[in-house]
């Protein structure tokens, strides 16, 4: 398998990044996505560039497990947004040696949108940083369509996340019509599929409940089937209620695992919620074992 794996910091953020990128090592991933702004009002945030205690740590953890940051998160595009600002951020970024940046579309005016987008990119682009825009089904940029419209001529790429193009209803085969270089790289887990969905239950899987690639119900191969053979993949799967019971180390082992045998192509293990506990459980207490 020649994919690049990252570990999303999502899928196991209440650990801070030195203990993130640790623990991340430990369970085999080739390098991970850091999200040092906050979101929303109950995650954290790890803001690097105003705690120097904090970043130095994180950089000897970067040292020390030689794993990279692939990507920090992210930046909310909205009305009046002083991208000035967020210059300590973009130079945290390029301190720690990320390579791309994710935006996220909260600016109805879309025309406005795709201005700040590309002024936010150029700014990236001098830290020697990509720039990225993710689409959300509850957002105004709700699909791959619409995503690619607003990135047009800014010079930044779309994130496709397995999760948000499934939910979304995107097309298979306007994703496999994307130029690659529009696609640095994409986010991938499982869910289980039972349209229609509320904002509620957008929300609940997305920033909360997902599972590992081959154990829901979306169809991931013919996602992976229509994006570049070689595209890096972030895995981002929160698992809230199963972090609160065998802790965030042992999640990142699991879906670690999970997503190389289901890249392998062996899809033997069951799709249900509770056989995920129990290969979890099973393995409590050495996440640290590479699959």
């Amino acid at each position: 398998m020649t994919r690049l794996l990252t570990a999303a910091h999502l899928t196991a953020l209440d650990l801070p990044p030195p203990q993130f990128i640790e623990a991340a090592a430990g369970a085999g991933f080739d390098g991970v996505g850091l999200r040092l702004i906050q979101v929303t009002p109950t995650t954290p945030g790890y803001a690097l560039d105003r705690d120097p205690a904090l970043m130095r740590a994180t950089r000897a953890a970067l040292s020390a497990t030689g794993i990279f940051v692939h990507d920090i998160e992210f930046v909310k595009l909205t009305p009046g947004i002083d991208l000035a600002a967020l210059d300590g951020f973009l130079d945290a970024g390029a301190e720690l040696g990320a390579r791309q940046v994710i935006t996220a579309p909260y600016d109805p005016d879309l025309n406005r949108l795709s201005d700040t987008l590309a002024a936010f990119a150029s700014r990236a682009r001098k830290r020697g940083l990509g720039t990225v825009l993710e689409f959300f089904p509850w957002t105004v940029v709700a699909d791959l369509a619409a995503a690619l419209r607003v990135t047009d001529g800014t010079g930044a790429g779309v994130l496709v996340d397995t999760l948000h193009f499934d939910r979304s209803g995107s097309s298979l085969d306007e994703l496999r019509a994307v130029t690659p270089t529009r696609l640095p790289f994409a986010h991938l887990c499982d869910a289980m599929v039972h349209p229609p969905y509320s904002e509620s239950d957008l929300l609940l899987a997305a920033r909360a409940e997902r599972l590992p690639p081959g154990d829901g119900q979306i169809d991931l191969r013919a996602i992976l089937g229509a994006l570049p053979a070689d595209l890096p993949l972030g895995l981002e799967v929160p698992m809230s209620a199963l972090a609160a019971a065998v802790g965030p180390e042992t999640v990142l082992w699991r879906v670690r695992e999970r997503a190389t045998r289901f890249l392998e192509g062996d899809q033997a293990a069951p799709a249900t919620g509770a056989a995920n506990d129990h290969v979890a459980l099973e393995h409590k207490g050495t996440p640290q074992t590479r699959p």
